[in-house]
């Protein structure tokens, strides 16, 4: 029989290629999502790909009697992967309270659920932004690296989640986790028929590409060019949202069907780290299209470089980041195409 997995936020970025992945590995789905940061007609888009169309429901996981009505209407619900939070860096310096709110209580209502339910298992969707700024020796930054003070709301709560789950388990919770720290996801389906959906204007770097080479921003600006790395500016590790997803899929197998550790900390990236620039001209290459960029001042809060050391994902999970950056930007640009055909943006 298929073993059932919740997905939560399955109609956003992360939680969507994830969902396609666990489908085609013949697991059940059921997304559970407020759409406050996604839209229904995604899940269109995941049946179109995987011929299926998952379970949904729209529910905020806040509140504690709705999140509980799910598990009462799925009861062979044997796995949670967690992704719904908020997620904008500079909205939670301004809003504090409600990344607290959203992304603390949801979490916290989900881990009481899960042993009178029988869950067995939560995969967290959590960040590399925990590392902070790593020392010139922890990097690459592997899973022992410390755990530095959080620069935002938004990245105080990874790091609390994190100790939740550990203190929770530790209490002698019958349940397990496992903890994805990923570092910066780019991409979309090669189909185009899901991807990273805009909402205003994007803090991340690649649909800011996409959109000034689309033409629906002027200018990029590449923040900082006299950063201690090769080319001056920031660098990164950029990992294809797909990879990711396959990501989620091992780390749910290792959860539900080995003995195992009850809590294990995995990073997720390609462990190669690319610059701003090295991206912007491979999205150039890889594409043909002229971006309209320039160098800016520095940003408050870029963090200057990091990337992932991922051999403990490669060996323990048996998983690898091999998607070629060409390609995957590539795909980000097909989806933006497919977004200016669908009238979007």
């Amino acid at each position: 029989m298929k073993q059932t997995i919740l997905v939560t936020g399955g109609t956003g970025f992360i939680g969507s290629h994830t969902t396609v992945e666990l489908i085609e590995a013949g697991y059940e789905v059921v997304i559970v999502d407020n759409l406050s940061n996604s839209k229904i007609e995604v899940l269109d888009g995941i049946e179109k790909i995987t011929g299926v169309r998952p379970a949904f429901e729209q529910v905020d996981l806040r509140d504690f009697d709705a999140t509980e009505a799910v598990f009462k209407k799925y009861p062979a619900i044997e796995g949670i992967i967690h992704f719904a939070a908020s997620k904008a860096v500079g909205e939670s310096v301004e809003k504090p309270l409600l990344y607290y709110r959203n992304n603390i209580v949801s979490l916290v209502n989900l881990l009481e659920l899960m042993p009178k339910y029988d869950v067995k298992g939560i995969i967290f969707s959590s960040s590399c932004t925990v590392y902070g700024q790593p020392s010139k020796e922890n990097l690459p930054v592997t899973e022992a690296a410390p755990i530095q003070k959080a620069l935002s709301p938004y990245g105080n709560t990874k790091q609390i989640n994190e100790e939740i789950i550990h203190d929770y388990v530790h209490s002698g919770a019958k349940i397990k986790s496992i903890i994805l720290r990923y570092f910066n996801p780019i991409g979309a389906h090669p189909s185009a028929l899901i991807g990273e959906l805009p909402n205003g204007v994007p803090m991340n770097l690649i649909p800011f590409v996409t959109q000034t080479a689309i033409g629906v921003r002027k200018q990029l600006k590449i923040f900082g060019n006299d950063y201690n790395t090769p080319d001056g500016t920031c660098i990164r590790d950029y990992i294809y949202v797909v990879d990711l997803a396959k990501a989620h899929v091992k780390a749910m197998q290792r959860v539900l069907d080995l003995e195992t550790e009850p809590v294990e900390i995995f990073n997720i990236g390609t462990g190669k780290g690319i610059s701003t620039l090295e991206v912007v001209e491979g999205f150039e290459k890889a594409t043909g299209v002229k971006v309209n960029w320039e160098y800016a001042p520095r940003r408050e809060g870029d963090i200057e470089k990091v990337w992932g050391n991922v051999d403990k994902a490669n060996k323990v999970l048996g998983w690898k980041a091999d998607t070629p950056l060409e390609d995957v930007l590539l795909s980000a640009w097909k989806w933006q195409l497919k977004l200016r055909e669908d009238g979007i943006m």
